[in-house]
């Protein structure tokens, strides 16, 4: 399999080289949950990592269902909602093969698409679009990690991998999502570079 694997993540968490993580939630889902835009609904967290979306979704007053791979990131979203005395499902699972029960009304996407090699990204995003029901929103944080060798030489380099724009979307097609007219807001990484944050809506 191309890519990062489930060990690969595990050390990660382990080793405490989480560099992606911020110590608390995204301002920009602080900022979609503030204005009313994103509203209490059934909103799956796919790649939680250590959980501070879901704890903050679930404070918020959503059914949230957490997935990521990794032990290490489910014991840790587990233990930073049940310490906050919070309610959120979290469970262990490949998110290019699970399936709901029912689908969403909503899904936070964060830093799951960036994790997985580009080689899976169709398959994710076939994935997010059988979710999610008709009318449903995926809240996506399109990460941006130019590097000279993949810019210039056409190397993939990552985790995590940069999401080109044009890119996402051949991923979320016009035929499948109703697309935001650009610009789109860029949300500054301290560690990172930067996202850019925008609302599709499922057809």
């Amino acid at each position: 399999m191309a890519g990062p694997t489930t060990e690969f993540w595990q050390e990660r968490f382990e080793k405490k080289q989480t560099g992606w993580d911020r110590a608390g939630p995204s301002p920009q889902l602080t900022a979609w949950l503030d204005s009313g835009e994103l509203q209490p609904c059934r909103i799956a967290v796919p790649g939680c990592g250590s959980g501070w979306e879901v704890a903050e979704l679930a404070k918020r007053g959503f059914e949230v269902l957490a997935i990521d791979y990794t032990a290490a990131a489910v014991e840790t979203t587990r233990a930073l909602v049940d310490a906050q005395g919070l309610h959120a499902e979290v469970i262990q699972a490949d998110v290019l093969s699970f399936q709901p029960g029912k689908p969403f009304d909503a899904i936070y996407e964060q830093t799951c698409l960036c994790a997985i090699h580009p080689e899976y990204w169709l398959d994710y995003s076939r994935q997010l679009l059988q979710w999610l029901k008709q009318g449903g929103s995926l809240w996506a944080m399109f990460m941006q990690v130019i590097r000279p060798a993949a810019s210039q030489e056409g190397f993939i380099e990552g985790p995590p991998y940069h999401c080109d724009i044009n890119a996402m979307r051949v991923l979320f097609r016009e035929a499948d999502w109703v697309w935001p007219k650009p610009p789109y807001a860029r949300v500054s990484h301290p560690r990172l570079s930067h996202e850019l944050a925008l609302r599709l809506v499922r057809k």
